[in-house]
């Protein structure tokens, strides 16, 4: 009710056909599929409006065309909106791929309702859509994010109430005694009754081995660095830690003073996500030349970052005692090592293990180019801009390519399967390594074999097909 209230109030400003409203909207997902949340900060010439929500289970994807949806569906329809999204997906899907897609009639389009409703909320308006860098400091950018993020924290708290609330409700106990009184029917309610436990208990289990925890990233520890970024688990899982990294930096050589300006990594325990992650830029005390090329990060935009040393204990109590798991991974080691060095802590080498997905993929494909985009292209991982590298996003990437390349679950994303694989319910066989134990024959059973195999050549006369 507090949204129509908002949204008759900017209406009620005026229906001048002049009014200019800016947007910038965000999509968030935990798992992706897992719980997600949208948000929209929405500015106008009265002043500014947070919009948010989420859904227990969807995509990223689904979550940055529903921001979209929401936030223009609250504008009036006479006002020209600016939009700005850091989803390519969205901004070229909307602009460019829509004319060929309804030409097909939608075909093995993924999200169609929401494309469809996208495209239906933009009808007969005045809009401008553009793409922002992520994560790169902007302020609208930055907060749609937050709201997004409270939108599926939000979500994450209804969820876990409403669990609760069927946990705490107590079934009401028929008194059989009315209706048999000689027990003559308690077998057959005792089975019914034992299979309504079994059920309930299975739930529970499976409920409690993925407990959606409270969403703490919007609060940070007041022992971190104000510009480290790290998100709690969303997931409670038990098992060998992973994590997925990936660094930035002014150069590709260590050894010649090169520093790194970007940490990012996410953490995967038993093959899933687990929503916890850390994400830091880092002044290079030095200039980041040509290498701003690459990533697109600006010595203006570090000036104001934090030293390694500020950091340096808070990132290495994240990453020590994991696996580490990183393309061409012999690069980011070097620079981490050479950096806690410096800030006069061990070597993350020597307290972690090390996954090269690089030399993986080398084995696995030989001959074949490895790199990290040819990669998302042969196992068709949902694309993602990438106009510039970044240590989160190309975390998230090869976070994919590494369940891609390593069997199971194949993309952290179920947009990745197609309406039509899906409509034809394809199966999908695996290969599985298990190592089976060799059990040789004893010297006495060999000797049966002979013994056999001799009285099968006597009685056929010719060799038997099982001899030596």
């Amino acid at each position: 009710m507090a949204m129509l209230e908002t949204f008759y109030s900017i209406y009620d400003l005026g229906s001048d056909m002049s009014q200019t409203i800016t947007l910038y909207v965000d999509g968030a997902c935990k798992g992706n599929p897992g719980l997600g949340g949208w948000g929209a900060y929405i500015i106008t010439e009265q002043g500014e409006h947070k919009l948010c929500g989420g859904e227990p289970e969807t995509t990223n994807n689904r979550m940055e065309l529903t921001a979209a949806i929401e936030g223009i569906a609250f504008c009036p329809t006479d006002a020209r909106l600016i939009i700005w999204t850091d989803s390519n997906y969205v901004k070229q899907g909307i602009t460019e791929w829509i004319h060929g897609w309804k030409k097909k009639n939608w075909k093995d389009v993924k999200n169609p309702d929401l494309w469809k409703k996208l495209d239906a909320t933009c009808a007969n308006r005045e809009i401008e859509w553009n793409w922002i860098k992520g994560h790169a400091g902007h302020a609208g950018n930055e907060m749609a994010d937050q709201l997004a993020n409270l939108g599926a924290e939000q979500t994450a708290k209804q969820l876990k109430s409403t669990t609760q609330a069927n946990a705490d409700t107590k079934k009401p106990e028929p008194d059989w005694l009315l209706d048999d009184p000689f027990g003559l029917d308690m077998m057959a309610d005792q089975d019914e009754i034992e299979e309504e436990l079994e059920i309930e208990i299975n739930v529970q289990d499976n409920m409690a081995e993925t407990e959606i925890l409270p969403d703490t990233s919007a609060t940070p520890a007041s022992s971190l660095h104000p510009q480290i970024v790290v998100t709690e688990a969303k997931l409670n899982l038990q098992g060998p830690r992973q994590l997925i990294l990936d660094t930035e930096t002014t150069g590709f050589y260590y050894q010649d003073g090169d520093r790194i300006i970007e940490v990012g990594a996410i953490e995967m325990i038993n093959r899933k996500l687990t929503g916890s992650s850390i994400h830091i830029y880092i002044n290079p005390e030095k200039p980041v030349g040509d290498s701003e090329a690459i990533h697109g990060i600006t010595d203006d935009f570090l000036q104001d970052k934090p030293k390694y040393a500020e950091i340096a204990d808070t990132l290495f109590a994240y990453l020590k005692g994991a696996e580490i798991i990183a393309h061409n991974a012999t690069f980011d080691m070097n620079f981490l090592d050479m950096e806690f060095k410096r800030a006069g802590l061990p070597l993350l080498s020597e307290v972690c293990e090390v996954t090269d997905t690089l030399a993986l993929a080398k084995n696995k494909h030989p001959g074949q180019k490895n790199s990290l985009d040819a990669l998302v292209r042969r196992y068709e991982i949902p694309a993602r801009d990438r106009t510039f590298h970044g240590a989160l996003l190309d975390a998230e990437i090869l976070a994919d390519v590494y369940l891609a390349m390593t069997g199971g679950q194949v993309s952290f994303d179920i947009d990745a399967l197609s309406q039509t694989e899906q409509g034809q319910n394809k199966t999908t066989h695996q290969r599985v390594q298990i190592e089976l134990p060799v059990i040789y024959a004893s010297g006495d059973e060999l000797a049966q074999h002979e013994t056999w195999v001799k009285q099968f050549e006597q009685k056929h006369g010719k060799p038997c097909f099982f001899a030596k």
